[in-house]
């Protein structure tokens, strides 16, 4: 398995979120933690990220996640 990360303009593109709800939900402890890259960078594991995207309910909120 390829482990990938993901930085916060990724981060934003797949989920919709905007920078500020982003940090706040991981603060919150509602979305995934970083990791540290770099002493100057970090990022997000794409697997977390999108387990997270396929944990969010329908809008409609009937069905669920496969």
């Amino acid at each position: 398995m390829e482990i990938r990360i993901l930085r916060l303009p990724d981060v934003i593109a797949r989920t919709g979120l905007s920078r500020t709800r982003v940090y706040d939900l991981e603060r919150e402890g509602r979305f995934p933690r970083r990791r540290k890259i770099s002493d100057r960078a970090s990022g997000w594991l794409e697997s977390e990220v999108n387990e997270w995207i396929e944990s969010r309910p329908f809008a409609d909120g009937e069905g669920a996640a496969a």
